[in-house]
């Protein structure tokens, strides 16, 4: 067996945690001979659910769980740790304006942040809780001893539901979609390239031509699909944004094979795509397989279109960090 990886989940408790933990656990995502230690951090007063939880874990017996702990404050939660999945954050409430939710949430994030320079140091961030990108700016700006790479935010549950939505209308297993990349803000801005996608490895524009339909009902049908789930279930998604921050650490512990990419909001070094440096973007990025390098993919073609959808969504996440510019640590 090799060293263990020690896994922290903040809002280990709720929804999303709850889909996350068994697999985690399974062996699934680092391997059958990789044990798991997780550290579950949780508010005081839900404290007693994550305790329910972590019995039910115990009684599955997986051969690769080590070892299950519960932390109520993050500076616990987060020591030593190899992973954090910031998953806790404040939903937004009826009324509540985006701009309130982010200020509300940003406060969490400052804390969470310096509790990681605190407790961990080799440590891959992985920020689940909305709004993902600039709850990630937050934390990393609050824990300057971690570079600035270590930090993401999770788009891959936009590509997934990007790429589903593409090959049901094109009527072939999502398997045969690649290269769907989602472009900027886990919001409604979000672009999500259908221009450079392959469908079977032909083209999308050529295999589904009806152009008015990716610009407008599939766009439109990606970037507000969690507040159909939401209006349809009466919850944000749960097992399929689990299964996306899965997907996101799966590709990350694995080399992305030649001329492939997968969507992944990192940190912005201002060379690429007229993105200003350092703002929490989504990207194409691929994985050099080490669990922690990435790169940006620089030579991806934009259309006049794209342009301007990016265009659209990066404004958006600078009036983010306009809104939490008191949050972040120079």
């Amino acid at each position: 067996m090799r060293e263990p990886v020690r896994v922290a989940i903040t809002g280990a408790a709720g929804q999303i945690g709850y889909s996350l933990l068994f697999r985690l656990a399974s062996g699934e995502v680092f391997g059958a001979d990789t044990p798991v230690e997780l550290n579950l951090v949780e508010l005081p007063a839900a404290a007693k659910v994550a305790e329910g939880t972590a019995m039910e874990l115990e009684d599955c017996a997986f051969k690769t769980l080590k070892k299950i702990t519960i932390h109520d404050t993050p500076e616990k939660g987060f020591e030593g740790v190899n992973w954090a999945l910031l998953v806790g954050s404040k939903p937004r409430g009826p009324g509540m304006e985006r701009n309130d939710l982010i200020r509300d949430n940003g406060h969490i994030f400052v804390g969470q942040g310096k509790a990681l320079a605190r407790a961990a140091s080799n440590v891959n961030v992985v920020v689940v809780g909305n709004p993902c990108n600039t709850n990630a700016l937050i934390a990393q700006h609050n824990c300057r001893d971690i570079a600035p790479t270590r930090f993401t935010a999770m788009t891959m549950l936009d590509e997934n539901r990007a790429k589903y939505q593409l090959a049901k209308k094109a009527g072939v297993d999502v398997r045969e979609v690649q290269n769907l990349a989602i472009w900027g803000n886990h919001s409604s801005t979000m672009v999500p390239d259908f221009e450079n996608a392959t469908i079977g490895g032909r083209r999308v524009t050529d295999v589904i031509t009806d152009r008015a339909w990716l610009e407008g009902e599939f766009f439109t049908t990606v970037q507000k699909r969690g507040a159909a789930i939401i209006a349809a279930r009466g919850k944000s998604s749960a097992a399929s944004a689990a299964g996306a921050c899965i997907d996101q650490i799966k590709n990350l512990l694995r080399k992305t094979p030649a001329g492939e990419w997968f969507s992944m909001a990192v940190a912005s070094d201002g060379n690429a795509y007229d993105v200003p440096a350092g703002l929490i973007f989504s990207f194409p990025v691929r994985s050099l397989g080490d669990g922690k390098g990435y790169e940006i993919v620089k030579d991806v073609k934009l259309s006049d279109f794209a342009k301007k959808k990016i265009g659209e969504t990066t404004k958006e996440l600078l009036e983010e960090r306009e809104v939490v510019k008191n949050m972040l640590v120079k």
